[in-house]
C-alpha cells in the first residue's frame, strides 16, 4: 500500500462511519426499531390469548407510554418513542370506533402506503425524500440538489429502494387485512416490522457510502461569518490607523 492510497482509504472509512452514525440518528438505531415492534407485539400476543380488544389495546398503549417514560428518565431523545405512541393511539381509537380489532393495524398500514408513495413521488419530482430527511443530519441541507449531483443520485436510488420495499410490504399486508383474522395479520405485521426496514437502511448505507461526501453548509456559513468578521476587523483597524495618522 502506497502513501497515496492510505489517506484515500482512511477518507472512505471516515465517510462510511459518518454515514452509519447519521442513519442511526435519523432512524433511531436498534432501540428505535425495538420501540416500533414492542407495542404491536403486546397487542397481538394478548389478543391471540384472550381475543379481548380492550385489554389488547390498553396493553399496547401502556407499553408505548412506558417506553417514552424510560427515555425521559434517561434524558434520551423521545421522538421515536413519541411517534410510536401516536401510532398506537390512532390504532386504538380506530379499532375502538369500529369494534374491529384488525383496525388497530389499519392506520399504520395506511401510513406505510402513504410513505411509500411519498418516496416514489418525491424522487420523480427531483427531490428524493431520503435526501430531505438525511440532508440536515449530514449538515448539507439541500446543497445536494444543485451542488452535489453524485449525492443526489445516491439519494434518488435510496428513495426508490425505500418506496419499492414499502410498497412490497403493503402488497402483502392489505390482502391479509381483508381475508386473514386479527391474530394472523398481527403476527405477519410483527414479522415484517424489522426485516424490510433493515434492508432499506442497508441499501441506503450502500448507496451513500459510494456517493461523494456531503457539503457541510453549516461549516461554510461559519467560515463566511468568520471571514466577514475578519474583514470588518481589518476595516476598523485601517480606519483607526487613519484617524491616528490624522491626529498626529
Amino acid at each position: 500500500m502506497t502513501s497515496l492510497e492510505k489517506p484515500t482509504e482512511d477518507a472512505q472509512h471516515d465517510s462510511r462511519a459518518v454515514t452509519e452514525a447519521a442513519l442511526f440518528e435519523a432512524f433511531g438505531g436498534v432501540r428505535g426499531m425495538v420501540e416500533t415492534v414492542v407495542p404491536g407485539l403486546f397487542f397481538v400476543t394478548i389478543f391471540t390469548i384472550n381475543k379481548d380488544l380492550h385489554w389488547s389495546a390498553i396493553a399496547a398503549l401502556v407499553v408505548s407510554l412506558l417506553l417514552v417514560v424510560v427515555r425521559l428518565v434517561k434524558r434520551d431523545t423521545v421522538k421515536h418513542a413519541f411517534s410510536g405512541v401516536f401510532g398506537v393511539v390512532f390504532g386504538v381509537v380506530f379499532a375502538m370506533m369500529t369494534g374491529n380489532a384488525k383496525d388497530f393495524y389499519l392506520p399504520g398500514m395506511l401510513y406505510t402506503l402513504g410513505l411509500a408513495l411519498a418516496y416514489i413521488v418525491t424522487t420523480l419530482a427531483g427531490v428524493p425524500l431520503i435526501g430531505l430527511i438525511l440532508g440536515p443530519v449530514f449538515k448539507e441541507n439541500l446543497s445536494w440538489r444543485t451542488r452535489n449531483p453524485g449525492r443526489k443520485k445516491a439519494y434518488a436510488k435510496a428513495s426508490w429502494a425505500w418506496g419499492l420495499i414499502l410498497l412490497a410490504k403493503c402488497m402483502i399486508l392489505f390482502p391479509l387485512y381483508w381475508w386473514a383474522n386479527t391474530a394472523q395479520l398481527g403476527w405477519v405485521l410483527v414479522a415484517l416490522k424489522i426485516p424490510p426496514f433493515l434492508l432499506a437502511v442497508w441499501l441506503t448505507w450502500v448507496f451513500l457510502a459510494k456517493a461523494p461526501a456531503p457539503i457541510d453548509v453549516f461549516a461554510e456559513m461559519e467560515a463566511e461569518e468568520a471571514a466577514a468578521k475578519e474583514r470588518e476587523a481589518a476595516v476598523t483597524e485601517r480606519e483607526a490607523a487613519g484617524r491616528h495618522r490624522r491626529e498626529s
